[in-house]
């Protein structure tokens, strides 16, 4: 299986503005954003998708909204912000690498998309 984009990024083999990066995680800038805050929070390891996780994936699972707590703080995101995960085709899921999506700095509604 060829590597996600995501993992030639943690591999430093693509560039990416980087937020924040720890053992488990590693938090960047979407290219494509759509807020004005909008941050990928990537496991280092790969897990395809919410849906194919496993018990041992747990902490990294955790970590990840441990991340988000840290970049919005350090961010001073205090008005809110937003933690969307998508799995799977119908939910645009664009790369098969789990990724969590923050997004604030503008009104969000509801219902999502």
């Amino acid at each position: 299986m060829a590597k996600t984009i995501f993992q030639k990024i943690i591999d430093r083999e693509i560039p990416a503005r980087i937020e924040h990066e720890d053992d488990l995680c590693i938090v960047l800038h979407d290219i494509q954003p759509q807020a004005p805050v909008h941050l990928l929070i990537i496991p280092k390891r790969l897990i395809p998708r919410v849906s194919e996780s496993t018990a041992e994936d747990e902490p990294i699972l955790g970590h990840l909204l441990y991340a988000a707590k840290l970049v919005a703080k350090k961010l001073r995101l205090a008005d809110g912000f937003r933690l969307v995960i998508n799995n799977g085709p119908h939910a645009c899921e664009s790369v098969p690498h789990l990724h969590v999506h923050l997004l604030a700095k503008r009104q969000m509604t509801w219902p999502p998309g």
